[in-house]
């Protein structure tokens, strides 16, 4: 007869008998490899972009950048008035008039003052591809000085566009650096007034 073994074999250790002393860094192995690993924070979504809202350009040029922009555009805007309509005042005068508004906000804000003056400059340089005029400098500049005395209303025009513009610009931000001032020195202590004793 087969006698069953009541003693567990050497190999396996006892549930209640202490395990045999270990090397501390095996010690620590196994103790990593029991331990449940850490449970880290779910990481969190990332916020969504907010939608892009469509923007007027918005450059801020200097005084000279703007000077240039608004004489350049009013001698393109000339050629293809003199291309596709005859070189037609009336259409130079209209289109003038957003070229100022433009110029007006987009010049930045050191040199906000600069745009009422570079606008009559940017018209008369325009006026050049278009203005009727004879034969040689003369006759050009004659043509010229008729074109800027008969066009006197889209010229004033566009410049009180222009200044109006400024003008705006101008008030607003001496208000935002003033509300700057006033928030920067905190809020006043209130002083009562002493009473004296009659």
């Amino acid at each position: 007869m087969e006698q069953h073994r009541t003693r567990p074999p050497q190999y396996r250790p006892r549930r209640g008998a202490p395990l045999p002393a270990q090397t501390g860094r095996a010690a620590a192995d196994r103790v990593r490899r029991s331990a449940p690993p850490a449970r880290r924070p779910a990481p969190r979504p990332a916020p969504r972009p907010a939608p892009a809202r469509r923007r007027m350009p918005n450059p801020r040029l200097t005084g000279l950048g703007g000077g240039l922009f608004c004489g350049a555009t009013m001698f393109a805007l000339a050629c293809l008035d003199q291309l596709l309509f005859g070189a037609s005042l009336v259409v130079y005068g209209v289109l003038f008039l957003p070229v100022c508004a433009l110029t007006a906000l987009w010049v930045r804000r050191g040199d906000i003052v600069i745009a009422p003056v570079v606008v009559p400059i940017a018209f008369a340089f325009g006026l050049l591809p278009v203005a009727d005029g004879g034969g040689g400098f003369g006759g050009e500049l004659m043509g010229l000085v008729t074109a800027l005395a008969t066009q006197a209303g889209w010229l004033y025009g566009g410049t009180l566009v222009a200044g109006v513009i400024t003008t705006v610009r101008k008030v607003r931000l001496m208000s935002r650096r003033a509300a700057q001032r006033r928030a920067a020195q905190g809020p006043r202590p209130k002083i009562r007034p002493s009473r004296r004793p009659a």
